[in-house]
């Protein structure tokens, strides 16, 4: 089954200097019946006037992914962790029993676009832990990639929890095909599009959720990026 979530239903929150839309409850948005998707508690989609940025701030008990979409993403926390990272890259941080960091434009002209994503882990009060990768463009290109997941196969950052994260850019006019096994649900968003899903087309910014067993293909209507987030099945939203 396929359920499209469509521009009109996402909350876009202007903040001056910052404009994210906000896929579930988070911040300034508060809607009980949109708190989070499975194990995936937030998916904001940020763009960041350049020198700007958020400030040293705390996080405990959640699993935070952050994808670069265009300019730098500048990391640093009290782990003493430094790191900037381009299109492409990911970063994952364990925020465990307590963390504090920041997240900066690390360009003084350019906007930047990042995808940050908080995952339920399957563990409280674990140990904070960092970590990067950069992955190179032709992994993505046409196909999906794993870039997140349970169980650190394929060269993926390693989360505590039962979840992957695939991401993909597809030239126009191609098409990619997956296969979700049976008792799981997906959380797919259209980073750059427009993009067709079995006939469902997103433009950029909107998602899709997917759920059972089901094979399905992605199209580029035009030049197409997409984000996947599969999780087990959840009896409730």
């Amino acid at each position: 089954m396929l359920k499209k979530i469509s521009n009109q239903n996402i909350y876009c929150g202007d903040y001056d200097w910052h404009v994210c839309r906000h896929h579930f409850s988070f911040a300034d948005y508060h809607n009980p019946e949109n708190m989070k998707f499975g194990v995936l508690r937030a998916l904001n989609d940020d763009i960041i006037q350049p020198s700007h940025g958020f400030g040293p701030h705390p996080h405990d008990n959640m699993e935070i992914i952050s994808y670069c979409v265009q300019g730098q993403l500048s990391h640093r926390d009290d782990m003493g962790n430094e790191q900037t990272t381009e299109r492409g890259d990911v970063q994952y941080l364990c925020a465990g029993s307590g963390i504090e960091h920041s997240e900066m434009n690390g360009n003084s002209s350019e906007d930047l676009r990042f995808i940050q994503l908080w995952i339920i882990p399957n563990q409280s009060e674990l140990t904070p832990r960092y970590s990067f990768r950069k992955f190179p463009e032709e992994l993505r290109q046409n196909s999906f990639l794993k870039i997140v997941s349970g169980t650190g196969d394929e060269n993926s950052l390693l989360i505590n929890q039962d979840a992957e994260i695939y991401v993909s850019e597809i030239n126009k006019g191609k098409s990619i095909s997956h296969s979700q096994p049976r008792n799981r649900q997906s959380y797919l968003l259209c980073i750059e599009g427009p993009i067709d899903i079995d006939g469902v087309r997103l433009e950029q910014h909107e998602a899709i959720e997917i759920f059972g067993e089901v094979e399905f293909t992605v199209r580029a209507v035009e030049n197409g990026h997409l984000l996947m987030v599969e999780m087990p099945e959840a009896t409730e939203k």
